[in-house]
Formats: C-alpha cells, structure tokens, sequence
C-alpha cells in the first residue's frame, strides 16, 4: 500500500475534494476490476478515463458500490458521496501514467530504459539489444510485441506497449529482479494513448516511418507527429538515436533536448555501416571501421543492427566487445525465418504487414537470390485496420514475385473475401495470371510449398511471430512457421 498524498506528488495539476489520508492499495481504469478490501484497509484508485469505446465516468457509481473510494476523474458526478476522495484533473489518461509511475516508485529512474519507435523493426531491435545485454552479463527487461521477459522469465505480451499500470508494474518487477537495463517498443497508439507518461528514458531510437495506422491517426501528418512526441519529451540526459536515411529521421529529433546521435548505411553518421555481403547465411558489414559477420540476412536488418550497435555503445559498453556478441545473434521469431526445404528451396516467414516492411523483405529475397530463383508470395491483409494498404500490399507482392497467392491473414470482424477484394484492386492488368486468391490460409500455405521447385524461395508474408488466426473475435491456433516446417517435412 502506499500513502495517496505520495502518489499525487506525480501530478502537477489536479483539484482534491475530501479526505486526502488515504492508502492506495491499487490504481484501475478498469472499473470491473476494482477490488473490496476487507477490514478498510485500504482502497483502490480509480481513474476514470474517457475511451474511444467508453467513457469511465460512467463507471463511477458502480465502483463507489464495489468499494473504491478514491476516485481520479476530469469531471465531477453531480452527486458528491461524501465517503469518496474526488482526485480531479485535465486528462485522466495522461494523469494515469505519472500515478501509475510514482505508485510503483518511479521503476523507469531505478534502470536504464531505452525505447524504439518506428514503423518497422523495433521488435528485432528490442529482442535483440535485450539477448545483447544479458548475453554480455547485464541483466536486462524486455517490452515487445512478441513477450515481455524479465531477466529470462517471459511474460505474455497482449499490446506493443502495455497499458500504463501494466508497463509499471512489470518496471518494478524488472528492478526487483536486478535488471540494470530494459528494452521496449513504444508503439504510435501508446504515445498519443500517454501509456508512456511518466516514464524515464535513458534513450530512444528511431527506425523509420512509412504509411501504417491510418485507420487510428486519419493522417500521416498525425502519425509522424504521434512518434516525434516521443522524441520531444526525452530529458537531457538521455540519447537519442535516428536514422537519418529515413527523410523523417532529423525531424523526429530536431526539438529534443536529448544529445542526438545518426546511423546511416548511405551518409556520414555517428554509426556508419557499409554492406558487403548479403546472402541467405548473413551479412557481412563494416561498421565504424570494423569488418564484421552477422547472421541476419537484409539490407533492413543492416539499419536494425546499425541501431542495436548504436544504442549499446551510447549506453557505454565496449565497441569490439559488442560486435563480438552481435555476431552471435539470431534473428527475432518471425522476422525474416529462414526454413530450408531438402531439395534446396527455402521458405521465408516474416512479420512483414506494412507495405514498406513488404518491400524490404522481398528486395531482400529478389537481392540475395541475384533475379535468378523464382519467388513466390504469399500475403493477405489484416481486417479492422489500415484499409488504404491493401491494394499497395498486392501491387507490390507483384511486382517484385513470380507467383502471388493472396489469402486471409486477422480477419478479425470483416469478411476476409471483402479484404481479399481490396488487395485485388491493386493488382496491375498485365500481372493478373500470376495471381492467385485462395482466403484459406492452410491451403494457400500448403499450394505455396507445391508450386515451389528449383531453388525457388517462398516468403509467407504478414503474421510472422503470431500463433493464431483471429476471426470474429476468437482466436484460433496458426502458426506460418508451424505450417511451412510440416509442409516441407511430408
């Protein structure tokens, strides 16, 4: 428990009506999981945000009745129960963070928290900064799409970026558990969603952008803004790394108080890396001067290990030493997986949703394969999301595969065939008869490995990592990985 007067030290505005001794037993915004605390000893916190679906003051009576009697709110009811401490601020939501912050005492000033933003390549840059640091004797936490890991321990992720009492307990935990370092995505949605306020950074990286997420931000324009917001907040103590090939790379740093440093593979940058080498074993790189092999295949994944190098060298940790490990690193699940088939064909399982990622992988492919091996693809589209996407996907899977087969991917609550006739938009006229539409994920997987041979690679686009197919809000068993490895076995 902890002292109400404590935790309202995080906060710089707010309004209190009724009895500030309090003890804080827990902090919701989720009304129905407020708790009753036998004896009085103690309550929950409440706080009642104003959601896209919900509006928690709505809730307000109800947690009353279940025994909550702090209540953080933007507006007061009409009706003031005299038994309840109204905590009354401009914006729960941004109110939340700082609460949930200093409830847990402030977990993300006890280590050393770095955070990557970007369209692409923050889970393979997190995952593998996390393997890094530990692998080299640091004890590090773990925030990505794929797990969070405290130490070694996993913990099931269900969001890019948790939700803010989540993202503070599980800091707490890693502190607990003496984790010096911790390494999360920060995802568009948790920035404007200020499921990041409060936190302490001792760095940020960015990526890149590229068109994703319209269908929350409605404009470009606002999603650029959504991750430069992450940038303008870092303190002066902390770094800031960007990757200054992207045309938004500068921008994203131009008003941050940070010390900024670049990474590049074409212009002169703090991180300078060249290619060269790139085949399906790994790449072979210089990097600031240093001839080193890696296991990673691509030209993308050279930004990602440009950034990992960056980061662990602005945190202080040994250039030679740290290349040393990199070399060791294996590839995150479902990014760029490699399955080789025994007559020499290989299967390519990558995350790849966006129609930038998508590009990148089969460059990579098209690249690696020097033109000369057939390339087959296989992708669909998410439902719920980005609509604008769709026939870019298809246009693009065309344009750079000899066969596509366009099938379902989270169809969640649309009809997958309605989706599949969005992707068929794009696809160019003269490209029609190498395009195949099978909505049947399985049997799109399984036609795939058939119509696979001489040497041919065949990349299975869009869900990666992710062991289910979503559809009508339940989840069913999937795995792209799962499906190509039994394919490729019979």
């Amino acid at each position: 428990m902890k002292p109400l007067k404590d935790i309202l030290k995080a906060l710089k505005k707010y309004q209190l009506t009724g009895e500030p001794e309090r003890m804080i037993t827990a902090i919701c915004f989720d009304s129905r999981k407020i708790s009753r605390h036998a004896g009085g000893e103690g309550t929950d916190l409440y706080v009642a945000q104003r959601g896209t679906q919900t509006d928690g003051h709505r809730f307000i009576g109800q947690v009353i009745d279940n025994g909550c009697s702090v209540i953080v709110c933007e507006e007061l009811p009409e009706e003031i129960d005299e038994r309840v401490t109204y905590i009354q601020v401009p914006d729960s939501m941004a109110a939340l963070g700082h609460l949930a912050s200093a409830f847990y005492d402030y977990p993300s000033k006890q280590l050393r928290l770095v955070g990557i933003t970007g369209t692409n390549g923050k889970t393979t840059t997190v995952t593998l900064l996390h393997r890094l640091f530990n692998e080299m004797g640091h004890k590090a936490g773990l925030l990505s799409t794929i797990v969070n890991k405290i130490g070694a321990e996993e913990v099931p992720a269900t969001h890019t970026t948790p939700d803010a009492v989540e993202l503070n307990s599980l800091l707490a935990r890693m502190v607990e558990a003496g984790c010096e370092y911790a390494f999360m995505e920060v995802s568009s949605h948790a920035i404007c969603q200020h499921r990041i306020d409060g936190l302490q950074f001792a760095g940020g990286i960015f990526s890149n952008i590229t068109h994703d997420h319209l269908d929350f931000h409605k404009t470009f324009a606002n999603y650029i803004a959504a991750k430069k917001a992450f940038f303008d907040h870092l303190p002066s103590s902390a770094f800031a790394l960007t990757n200054i090939d992207d045309k938004n790379g500068l921008v994203m740093t131009q008003n941050s108080k940070a010390k900024v440093s670049t990474y590049s593979l074409r212009s002169l940058a703090t991180f300078k890396g060249q290619i060269l080498d790139n085949n399906f074993e790994g790449l072979q790189m210089r990097i600031n001067g240093f001839e080193v092999f890696f296991k990673l295949v691509g030209k993308f994944n050279a930004y990602n290990l440009l950034a990992i190098y960056g980061a662990a060298v602005l945190l202080g940790m040994p250039q030679e030493e740290v290349l040393r490990h990199m070399s060791m690193l294996d590839s995150a699940s479902g990014r760029f997986q490699i399955v080789r088939r025994g007559d020499g064909c290989v299967a390519v399982v990558d995350y790849a949703h966006t129609p930038d990622a998508l590009q990148n992988v089969l460059e990579t492919i098209v690249d690696v394969t020097d033109h000369k091996k057939e390339v087959i693809t296989i992708v669909g589209c998410g439902g719920d999301r980005d609509r604008t996407k769709r026939p870019e996907m298809a246009e693009i899977a065309c344009k750079y595969s000899d066969k596509v087969i366009l099938t379902s991917d989270n169809p969640r609550t649309e009809d997958p065939a309605a989706i599949l006739e969005e992707m068929i938009a794009g696809v160019p006229d003269n490209k029609r008869k190498m395009v195949s539409v099978i909505e049947n994920r399985h049997e799109a997987i399984k036609t795939g490995n058939m119509l696979l041979n001489n040497g041919g690679v065949l990349l299975i686009a869009g869900k990666g990592h992710e062991t289910y197919q979503e559809i009508n809000h339940v989840k069913h068993h999937f795995d792209d990985m799962e499906e190509i490895t039994n394919c490729f076995n019979q």
